[in-house]
């Protein structure tokens, strides 16, 4: 009977928790809009400042095992942000993206760790440690801030790119390295590369293997919970598996969502479930940040940081180094091999825009109790999280502003609501066109009306037609929307055609293939 209080009482704090942290989140989530002030800044960084008020006032909102971090916190991220990523657009970028998460992750782990254990006389194998734990970026605000102000499609897709595969390097490193401090593992050069391709193989296999299963799954049903609730089932599932199976949970669930975001989502999910599906992903992934970010600055202690002040300022800089010498180093490569061209103003947004968060913070909470030196890491860790949130976070959107980075956001959102209003008195004029019994509609009031559309349809139209021809950069935007909505036609029609049984299995996309061909030439 004393066990099942205890356990009832545990699971009643675990909700009272959940509660408590939803609800600051939604009141966060609620300020920052309805005070213009608010609006300044990040949605995640308010998080962080709310979480460091919290903690200075010693209320602690979250009580987590190491062990389970990764395991809560990982998949719903990674999966959300690779979702909504689009393949083609990570191909034309691919390059850098590679460079940058591969190359750039192993000169951050060096270099970092070089420098802690140079001027801190830290054990190198710890030095490096702590250096894999502040190799992955985590640009969540960042991001966010790019689609609020509209800043190019270049600069957004290789940032987002760059930090989905180095969260997985990052994190293999990580695992690789994790075992050496504790004296269970000795480092080997060509065992620790071989262990990385067995870690990225398996991870890649496991997430193709399932990605594509539920791909042609969906194609014979048209559920859309059922199918919502496979994306979940997936992103946790495949982590689970592939971490069992000695891969990386990470790249797996990198691979699984890529795979579901851009080629099963097209082929079984009309557009209503990929917008469900899209929708409830958003909101687990704010969820989830917001746990993170406030655990961010609710985990903080205060004079834990003050103590290793001098260390954390070490960090720092050893961060800003590496990342300006891997950024403006692998750039100046990539632009030698590749058509695509990074300037140094969008190469220095990436530099500066490098923040550290959710991964770094879940894997410094998940090292071993056992560890020597952890308490020192977490605090570093910590100490730079916090600096690249409040001053790079806060600082990134005047980088854009002075360097003349920020797009057309507000005039493709007046764009998009014109097409909507033409959209929607379209379909009103249709439905007067229509043969219904308006007998008991006064003549006079039924004509004065179907005019009164008619007008403001041909107004509309109209004043589309003029905004394209004063803003000729707004072609592309339109384009892209064309080309997606012939993409989903196409695709929803072959799913439509299987569920009735009229095919067996799924046509080839011939119209992506076409429109590849013509983007090749």
């Amino acid at each position: 009977m004393a066990i099942e209080n205890v356990g009832h009482s545990a699971i009643e704090q675990n909700l009272e928790q959940f509660l408590l942290v939803l609800s600051v989140s939604l009141s966060v989530a609620t300020i920052s809009r309805v005070f213009s002030w608010f609006r300044q800044i990040p949605y995640t960084l308010l998080l962080v400042i709310v979480g460091l008020c919290l903690a200075f006032v010693d209320v602690r909102l979250v009580n987590l095992s190491p062990g389970l971090i990764l395991e809560i916190f990982l998949p719903p991220l990674l999966f959300e942000a690779a979702w909504n990523l689009k393949w083609k657009d990570l191909l034309k970028y691919f390059v850098p993206v590679v460079l940058y998460a591969i190359i750039g992750v192993i000169i951050s782990v060096v270099g970092i760790g070089l420098a802690l254990n140079q001027f801190a006389a830290i054990p190198l194998a710890t030095a490096l440690l702590a250096g894999a734990t502040l190799a992955a970026t985590d640009p969540v605000s960042v991001i966010a801030l790019f689609k609020e102000l509209g800043a190019g499609k270049k600069l957004k897709t290789i940032m987002e790119g760059e930090s989905l595969f180095n969260d997985g390097v990052a994190v293999v490193a990580f695992s690789l390295l994790v075992g050496i401090p504790l004296g269970i593992e000795q480092f080997d050069l060509p065992v620790s590369v071989a262990r990385f391709f067995v870690f990225v193989g398996v991870g890649v296999g496991v997430g193709s293997l399932i990605g594509f299963g539920i791909s042609y799954l969906t194609q014979r049903f048209d559920l859309p919970l059922v199918e919502q609730s496979l994306t979940l089932v997936s992103a946790y599932g495949t982590y689970i598996i592939t971490e069992k199976l000695g891969g990386s949970g990470v790249i797996a669930v990198v691979t699984v969502a890529l795979i579901l975001g851009n080629f099963g989502s097209r082929i079984g999910m009309n557009p209503r479930t990929r917008l469900l599906v899209t929708e409830f992903w958003d909101f687990l992934a704010f969820f989830v940040n917001s746990i993170v970010f406030l655990l961010i600055g609710d985990q903080v202690r205060y004079d834990s940081l003050i103590d290793n002040f001098w260390l954390i300022m070490l960090a720092i800089a050893a961060v800003l180094l590496t990342r300006l010498v891997s950024i403006f180093l692998l750039g100046f490569i990539s632009n030698l091999i590749t058509k695509v061209d990074v300037s140094w103003q969008e190469q220095l947004v990436l530099w500066w825009g490098g923040l550290r968060g959710s991964v770094s913070i879940a894997l410094a909470l998940s090292l071993p109790v056992a560890l020597a030196g952890r308490e020192e890491i977490t605090d570093i860790v910590f100490g730079v999280v916090l600096f690249t949130l409040l001053v790079q976070g806060l600082t990134i959107q005047f980088v854009l502003e002075k360097l003349g980075l920020i797009g057309d956001r507000q005039l493709q959102q007046e764009y998009s609501e014109m097409v909507a209003r033409r959209i929607a008195l379209t379909r009103v004029k249709n439905y007067l066109s229509e043969e219904k019994d308006f007998r008991q509609i006064d003549p006079e009031f039924y004509g004065l009306q179907a005019k009164l559309v008619e007008g403001e349809l041909e107004s509309l139209s109209e004043e589309t037609y003029q905004m394209i021809v004063n803003h000729p950069q707004l072609r592309d935007y339109v384009n892209e929307q064309m080309r997606d909505k012939l993409l989903d036609i196409e695709a929803d029609t072959y799913a439509e055609l299987i569920r009735t049984g009229l095919l067996d299995e799924r046509l080839s996309p011939m119209l992506q293939e076409v429109l590849g061909r013509e983007e090749d030439v």
